[in-house]
């Protein structure tokens, strides 16, 4: 593991922990729960790009090299974090990945990298914040996808993640709703990011930005404690026409 730490961020006293910050949806999260006084920790599974990303985010935010399908390294990935800021408050499972062909080409390989990272890899690390989440009354937002709903031809991978996390996400905020732990799960449409090796450019400006989400994301923390928005759908207001 690699600890990249900036201190010295006017805090909240609160902390979430976000996997895939080091760009996207997750370091736009990261960013504006920094400016809400959050102390944050990111993870990627590239050293390179999780410390640049720790830097550029700057005081209270800190970088962890961590691949979510390896339970023991997300386990240490979440204790770092509660050593490092005596808590838990927040989780964003955010890490996914997309490998996208029709069936009879898709490979045994292939599936699984996306199954482990998308499905497995949010077991893993919800599994592995319970127990701080509990103490701390936490908060625990899945990103997941209106491909969890809405099947499509290639994506037999993606979809499978996306309507199981959909059924995680439903069924864990039952089990954990008497231990005082929320649990909501987002799902977007179209977003302007570099998911599927996309660089996001002026193509982009009908689809939902990274800080829209991130936004999102706020709102639900801003919720009264009382209501739980369990799943929020999210869409482009305006999609090209076909």
């Amino acid at each position: 593991m690699t600890d990249t730490t900036q201190t010295g961020q006017p805090s909240s006293g609160k902390s979430a922990f976000i996997t895939g910050g080091s760009k996207g949806i997750g370091y736009s999260t990261a960013e504006a729960l920094l400016k809400a006084g959050y102390r944050v920790t990111i993870t990627s599974r590239k050293q390179d790009e999780i410390q640049a990303a720790a830097q550029k985010l700057g005081e209270g935010a800190r970088g962890e090299v961590c691949d979510v399908r390896d339970f023991a390294a997300v386990q240490s990935a979440i204790d770092a974090h509660v050593a490092a800021f005596g808590g838990l408050d927040v989780l964003f499972v955010n890490a996914g990945l997309g490998n996208f062909a029709p069936v009879q080409d898709l490979t045994p390989e292939a599936w699984s990298e996306v199954i482990d990272t998308n499905l497995t890899g949010a077991f893993f690390t919800v599994k592995a914040a319970i127990p701080a989440l509990s103490r701390s009354q936490g908060y625990v937002i899945l990103l997941s996808s209106l491909a969890g709903k809405n099947p499509f031809a290639g994506g037999s991978a993606y979809n499978a993640s996306k309507f199981g996390m959909n059924g995680f996400s439903e069924a864990i905020m039952l089990d954990l709703r008497p231990l005082g732990i929320k649990v909501s799960q987002i799902m977007p449409g179209s977003v302007a990011t570099h998911f599927g090796g996309h660089t996001p450019n002026e193509q982009d400006a009908w689809k939902i930005q990274p800080e829209d989400l991130a936004q999102v994301v706020l709102d639900l923390l801003e919720m009264n404690p009382r209501t739980l928005p369990s799943r929020i759908e999210v869409r482009p207001a305006q999609p090209p026409r076909k």
